[in-house]
């Protein structure tokens, strides 16, 4: 049996999420099918974590089996492109040793969000535009005490299930580019939600709701109540996954 990964990205307004549901179309089962029909086998996907609803990943890595190792994988890359919905485009197959696993060996995520303060139809889906005024440096002096704490129960979805709510991040920062003020965070695992959740608590502090002093009191509560209501899906992005084996 050859394990491969898979890299890809996709436009996740058109998905229910990257994990297969009961109802809606998802990243995961329109990735399944198409392997499926192209390679004539069952082919499973495991992802390296979930993207919600309308989330996108302009970098994702998924892995799965097969018991014939393929002979030339940018030829499976470019008809998997063919087959696959317009929102996923992948970029590269590659063999993997059999115990090196998608979701579990990856060390470090990054995500960013991207808010605008100009108006732009073509870019509704992608960023979230905003009409409030940001105190950027404000907001990184907040952001900065991210790093200090490990547990983000306060910015977790409420009854997520997660065995732990215990996080590593290893930077968080606000950057503004022209109209796009950007959001970039890394960690060593995210809990369902955090990020937006992170995010629309750090614009409270950007408008000035919530001083910096308090942000960290709402870390600390470790209570999602504490927090303020999460930012829309369709800023985020999870832009990079980093594995120390390649």
């Amino acid at each position: 049996m050859q394990r491969y990964f898979i890299q890809l990205s996709y436009n996740g307004f058109a998905f229910v999420g990257w994990q297969k549901q009961p109802c809606g179309v998802t990243v995961q089962g329109e990735l399944e099918k198409a392997l499926t029909t192209l390679l004539r086998t069952n082919v499973e996907v495991v992802g390296a974590g979930r993207t919600d609803t309308g989330v996108h990943a302009s970098y994702y890595i998924a892995h799965f089996d097969l018991p014939l190792a393929i002979d030339h994988p940018d030829n499976v890359v470019f008809h998997l492109n063919r087959i696959l919905p317009y929102e996923i485009a992948v970029q590269k197959i590659f063999p993997v040793p059999a115990n090196k696993h998608a979701r579990f060996d990856a060390v470090l995520r990054t995500y960013k969000y991207v808010i605008t303060t100009e108006k732009n139809p073509f870019a509704k889906t992608l960023q979230w535009h905003t009409h409030f005024l940001l105190d950027i440096e404000k907001m990184n002096q907040a952001a900065s005490l991210l790093t200090k704490h490990e547990d983000y129960t306060s910015f977790c979805k409420l009854h997520g299930n997660n065995i732990t709510n215990i996080c590593h991040v290893k930077e968080a920062f606000w950057t503004k580019i022209n109209n796009e003020i950007i959001f970039t965070i890394s960690a060593d695992r995210f809990l369902r939600n955090m990020v937006r959740a992170i995010v629309g608590t750090l614009v409270d502090v950007g408008r000035g709701k919530i001083e910096v002093a308090d942000f960290e009191k709402i870390i600390l509560t470790k209570n999602r109540n504490a927090a303020s209501a999460s930012a829309p899906a369709h800023g985020l992005y999870l832009v990079n996954i980093q594995y120390d084996f390649f």
